[in-house]
């Protein structure tokens, strides 16, 4: 790898969004050429330009080796830490080769590439209650906290708060109250330590909140845009899935209702049957849900839009009354997995953030593998004509 290091300075041109809410003009491009190695990153150039061509440049930027995660951009519309975006690879994702350098979404202006994030990111955050609520009576000495359990918050608590998930959130684009990625993300840091004594409580309150865990899309943006690999998304999963399964939380939004409403048709047709979805989700998991009240109201102010899914062709009207039909066999073998996962005494929870080995293990040779398989055969030489040669 020293090569990649030892290339010689490079031309690259710089696209910034320029915007002074103070001024009273409205955004604009402002584009700069640098010159540096092309494994140096997008915040070397930008701080290039700032100091060669225009101080009142705009950034903000402290460790510059991904751990602060203060130089939080979009870069060619993509969020990232401008400390940790090479140059080259900007340049190859560029759109004719120049680098276009602009500040986060979801989050006011303060100056050029500096948003906000008070107003939004670290209000969410404090709105979670971001510290441990100790449980009683506190130990003399400390807390004795299984590996599984710390392993089980590790993920979460690789986030260096950068905001980039707030950033590319679709949910908070429609809805700006949404508490968002970052702070749910920080929730179940909290939820899933076994010393906090708060962990109903704090499920039960981000349930019944509007905005809270329910309010949702499911859109992957956040897994996409986080530097760390903390997977939001994921986080917000697993706060339902305990507020659900493990506290049975019934929630004005319908969360819990929802969830049942959709696993229990799967179950009973193999698929989902859509027309029955919202009226069990309001009204029960039954088929006499469509006759609840609160399940009437819903169903009749969807009908303009399934009229016309209907009229287009989108919706089969057959289709829409009686749900899909899948072969019994295929219905049974769907409902065996139900069987299986439900019959387990506890839910079987694997958390796959830490994963790997310390080192490469050689490639067994070929008389390892056919001892291997004679040895799972029973002492027996594997027939392997009809595999082609392969054992």
């Amino acid at each position: 790898m020293a090569e990649v290091y030892d290339r010689p300075p490079e031309k690259f041109k710089l696209r910034l969004r320029r915007y002074d809410p103070e001024s009273g003009d409205a955004p604009y491009w402002d584009e700069h050429t640098v010159e540096l190695e092309p494994h140096r990153s997008v915040l070397e150039a930008v701080l290039q330009a700032k100091d060669r061509y225009d101080g009142s440049i705009g950034i903000r930027c402290s460790c510059r080796q991904a751990i602060c995660g203060s130089c939080g951009v979009r870069v060619n519309g993509e969020p990232a830490l401008a400390c940790h975006t090479h140059l080259d690879a900007a340049k190859a994702g560029a759109r004719e080769g120049v680098i276009e350098v602009e500040p986060m979404g979801n989050m006011s202006v303060i100056k050029d590439l500096i948003v906000d994030m008070d107003a939004v990111h670290w209000k969410k955050i404090q709105r979670v209650t971001p510290w441990l609520i100790a449980k009683q009576p506190v130990p003399e000495r400390e807390y004795i906290v299984s590996k599984e359990s710390m392993v089980d918050v590790t993920q979460t608590m690789a986030c260096i708060q950068c905001g980039a998930c707030v950033s590319d959130c679709l949910a908070m684009e429609v809805d700006p109250g949404f508490i968002g990625p970052a702070a749910l993300a920080k929730a179940y840091r909290f939820v899933g330590d076994p010393r906090d004594d708060q962990q109903f409580e704090r499920l039960n309150d981000l349930a019944q909140d509007p905005q809270g865990i329910f309010d949702c899309t499911h859109c992957f943006k956040c897994v996409e845009a986080c530097p760390k690999d903390v997977n939001p998304m994921g986080q917000i999963m697993r706060l339902r899935r305990i507020a659900t399964s493990d506290h049975h939380i019934v929630d004005q939004n319908n969360g819990e209702r929802h969830e049942a409403a959709l696993t229990g048709l799967v179950r009973d047709y193999g698929l989902l049957h859509e027309a029955e979805l919202i009226p069990r989700s309001y009204g029960g998991n039954s088929w006499f849900a469509k006759f609840h009240p609160a399940a009437g109201k819903e169903l009749l102010s969807s009908l303009p839009t399934a009229l016309k899914g209907v009229l287009r062709g989108k919706i089969g009207l057959k289709t829409a009354v009686f749900g899909h039909k899948i072969p019994s066999r295929d219905l049974k073998a769907v409902q065996s997995i139900y069987d299986k996962i439900e019959s387990r005494p506890e839910r079987y929870e694997l958390n796959l953030y830490i994963a790997g080995e310390d080192e490469q293990l050689e490639k067994p040779s070929g008389d390892a593998v056919a001892a291997a398989v004679t040895h799972e055969s029973g002492g027996k030489e594997p027939d392997t004509t009809e595999q082609g040669g392969r054992a």
